[in-house]
């Protein structure tokens, strides 16, 4: 059962969502904060690094590897989107677990680093980095949620047994709520 719920929220939702104006804006404002961030990262950021004191530069260089770890997670999950709406990828292959994205890690809190050394053009390229990552992990649960919790506690139950009684043509809704409880 639990399959079938992920697969039917899978077959709803993704299609929806990737064929979207929503998703082409993510996917756009996904890869160029990729550009922006590697630019950033190999140009101006590699030479400002060079100067910052022990403690920033220290911080700098895990933040730098923590960011472009998410950017490209992040930006893999948005290719696979798009492989699967344009058919490239079946949708079964994308309900597996190497393809979730969850926030595993605490965020970078760029706010708290404001002041304290490292730059602000890169601060600002964390805190949007952060912010697209935690969309996208918002978008992969309500695209592929892995709990079966919403798709067969009682409101579903009984929005089947809606959706079925209006199939058949019996439709009576207070037998309908009633006897789910």
């Amino acid at each position: 059962m639990a399959a079938v719920s992920s697969q039917r929220t899978l077959d709803e939702m993704q299609p929806d969502f990737t064929s979207g104006r929503v998703f082409d804006k993510v996917f756009a404002e996904g890869m160029a904060l990729v550009e922006r961030t590697a630019s950033y990262l190999d140009g101006p950021g590699r030479e400002m690094s060079r100067k910052l004191p022990r403690e920033a530069g220290l911080t700098y260089a895990a933040w730098s590897m923590e960011l472009t770890a998410r950017l490209m997670q992040a930006a893999s999950w948005l290719v696979m989107q798009r492989a699967v709406r344009d058919g490239d990828m079946s949708r079964e292959d994308a309900l597996s677990p190497k393809y979730r994205l969850r926030r595993e890690a605490p965020a970078l809190e760029a706010s708290e680093q404001r002041g304290l050394g490292l730059p602000d053009a890169f601060l600002d390229l964390v805190e949007n980095s952060e912010a697209l990552y935690n969309r996208i992990c918002r978008l992969d649960e309500a695209i592929y949620q892995s709990g079966t919790e919403a798709h067969e506690g009682p409101v579903n139950r009984q929005i089947e047994a809606l959706k079925a009684a209006a199939q058949q043509g019996a439709f009576d809704p207070l037998k309908i709520w009633g006897g789910t409880r």
